[in-house]
């Protein structure tokens, strides 16, 4: 995707998912859909390298820190980054060498995220990342309106994002990834988010009304 033909490709889409993926390859054109996504207000979920994307779009328009960008992508360190390296990650070894398994998420109460996850306020959710939200940028990210509310439990890692109701149907973005729980008969709360966002606006009054079964997937371990 580029500028010259997003609106052709995404004016039809009900709903935009960017997953995780490593290496620069695209990286622009799917900041470009998780820019279209917030201001055309369309459905969008952000998967890992997703969710760190729709902060550097954020950080780059809302922010008006055009040049920011990823860790990631930027070697060099010439550029503000919105995602870093994160320190318990060998940066010299790839080989199993980043943040993995399931890990404690605690989430903000009567947020997105906790309506979807059942109402509960600590779930379990698998990781697989080696960048994160610069601490640099969340405060002012969150002063501007991109919610990040979901933390690991020393409340200094960023693993949910969203926008609030009234500024967006539904904008949403989880570090960890969501595809390791789903089954079928029992969709991952975030993919089920999505797709109820994108075939029907009043879909939060829906929320309350699931089987809460589906919550034992996502307790944690104490």
């Amino acid at each position: 995707i580029n500028a010259e033909y997003m609106g052709e490709k995404l004016d039809s889409a009900q709903g935009i998912l960017i997953p995780g993926g490593f290496g620069d390859r695209g990286i622009e054109g799917k900041i470009l859909a998780a820019n279209y996504a917030r201001t055309k207000k369309r459905p969008y979920l952000g998967i890992c390298l997703g969710m760190q994307l729709a902060v550097v779009e954020f950080v780059r328009n809302v922010l008006g820190v055009g040049n920011a960008t990823s860790e990631e992508f930027d070697t060099e360190k010439s550029r503000p980054h919105a995602l870093c390296f994160m320190p318990e990650v060998d940066r010299e070894r790839m080989g199993a060498t980043m943040v993995l398994g399931a890990r404690t998420i605690h989430l903000r109460p009567e947020s997105t995220a906790s309506q979807l996850y059942f109402d509960l306020l600590k779930i379990s959710e698998r990781q697989r990342h080696r960048y994160e939200v610069s601490a640099d940028f969340i405060d002012r990210v969150e002063e501007a309106g991109m919610h990040f509310v979901g933390r690991n439990p020393q409340g200094d890692r960023m693993e949910v994002l969203e926008l609030s109701p009234e500024d967006h149907p539904f904008f949403f973005g989880t570090q960890f990834h969501p595809e390791f729980k789903s089954r079928p008969g029992a969709p991952s709360p975030p993919f089920l988010g999505l797709v109820m966002a994108s075939v029907d606006p009043s879909f939060r009054s829906q929320l309350g009304k699931r089987a809460g079964m589906g919550a034992r997937h996502y307790l944690v371990d104490e």
